[in-house]
C-alpha cells in the first residue's frame, strides 16, 4: 500500500508542477523530489527571467528546449498516465493532436500523447515501465518542442 500511495503523490506531484511554464530545475527539485521521485529536468528557454535550466539528466531530445520527467521505483504505468491526464485536465489542454513524426519513443513507453500549447508550441508527454538502475522503474515525461515556426526553418 505504500509503494501506491508513494506512486501517486509522485504522479500528482507530477500533474501539478510539471507543466507549470514557470517550474525551474532548482523548484522542480523542491517539488517533485520531495515526494522521493527521481527528476529530470531541463528548461533552455524559460518562459520567464530565470536563468536556464541546463541539460544535467539524460540528453536533450533533438527538437525539444525543455523537459520535466519523473520516476520511481516499481511498475504503475497506470498511476503515471493518471499523473499525465490530471496534468493536462488541470492546464485545460484537453486536445491531443499527433505526436509529430519522427519524434523518439521513449523506451518503455506504453503511452505517448501531443497537445498544443499554444499555436506556436507543442508537447509530447509520454509514460510507461523501463529498467533502471535499480530495478524496474515507472516513468512520467512532458517534453516542450521548440516552437513551429523555428522548427520548419
Amino acid at each position: 500500500m505504500a509503494q501506491t500511495t508513494r506512486a501517486a503523490d509522485i504522479a500528482q506531484a507530477f500533474a501539478d508542477h510539471c507543466f507549470s511554464p514557470r517550474l525551474t530545475a532548482r523548484t522542480a527539485q523542491e517539488q517533485l523530489g520531495s515526494t522521493g521521485a527521481r527528476v529530470d529536468f531541463y528548461d533552455l528557454r524559460p518562459f520567464t527571467s530565470a536563468p536556464q535550466s541546463p541539460v544535467t539528466g539524460a540528453a536533450a531530445t533533438a527538437g525539444t528546449d525543455r523537459r520535466c520527467e519523473v520516476s520511481f521505483d516499481g511498475a504503475a504505468p497506470q498511476v503515471a498516465r493518471q499523473g499525465i491526464a490530471t496534468g493536462l485536465a488541470q492546464e485545460n489542454l484537453t486536445d491531443l493532436v499527433d505526436v509529430p513524426a519522427g519524434f523518439p519513443i521513449t523506451t518503455g513507453a506504453t503511452y505517448r500523447a501531443a497537445v498544443m500549447l499554444n499555436p506556436n508550441r507543442m508537447a509530447v508527454v509520454q509514460s510507461g515501465v523501463r529498467d533502471g538502475a535499480q530495478g524496474v522503474e515507472t516513468f512520467a515525461r512532458v517534453e516542450r518542442l521548440i516552437p513551429l515556426n523555428e522548427a520548419s526553418q
